[in-house]
């Protein structure tokens, strides 16, 4: 297995240390229970209003609901997603259930939080996730007659870490390239934007 273990300034829990998105999946079905588990902290994700505005497509491979999935996918993404033993496809609700008739303004940072949650249960498993935005939205909703007040919002691919070499030549790079995020004095400010909070720029102990 690839160690691709984030080099953090400090310590966070190794959940988030250890998770990555990879694109070489082993052929090892995932079980049931862990899928299960997956989706039941999906479930205890906050919400404005405990709206919940996520829903999900489980897809199976071998089973009609993954080939959907997959056929959405763009090129490069089919390439390696054909891999993985799970594709999901995320769908957000855009109008409000407390609030009949109003658009649901957090629909998609909840669903968001939904599947971080899921993506953390999943590490915690053993397993790794991969999130896509490449594929045809428009198709997937067609094909999953998803209602007026769904869209769908990104796919999925879960399951256990594979081998790099098995994926095409022009993504064992990508596999292999360390994991890069900016210094948090570029992300958190203080008094107006793109001030940097003194906080972050004490070297850490």
């Amino acid at each position: 297995m690839i160690n691709k273990q984030a080099i953090t300034k400090e310590e966070i829990h190794s959940i988030l240390k250890n998770r990555w998105s990879p694109r070489a999946f082993s052929g090892d079905a995932v079980e049931n229970y862990k899928l299960v588990r997956m989706f039941e902290a999906a479930r205890w994700s906050p919400s404005a209003s405990n709206e919940q505005p996520w829903s999900f497509m489980l897809g199976i491979k071998g089973d009609e609901t993954y080939q959907k999935i997959f056929e959405t996918l763009v090129e490069f993404n089919q390439l390696w997603a054909q891999t993985a033993p799970v594709l999901v496809l995320t769908c957000g609700r855009t109008m409000s259930l407390k609030y009949a008739g109003k658009p649901n303004a957090t629909f998609m940072y909840d669903a968001g939080q939904a599947v971080a949650n899921l993506t953390f249960q999943a590490s915690a498993d053993g397993l790794f996730v991969h999130q896509m935005a490449g594929f045809d939205t428009a198709e997937a909703a067609r094909v999953f007659s998803l209602p007026a007040e769904f869209v769908a919002i990104t796919v999925l691919a879960v399951g256990y870490i594979g081998d790099p070499e098995v994926l095409h030549p022009n993504l064992k790079k990508m596999e292999y390239n360390p994991r890069e995020r900016r210094d948090l004095s570029e992300t958190v400010f203080m008094e107006n934007f793109g001030k940097t909070n003194s906080l972050f720029l004490i070297s850490p102990k």
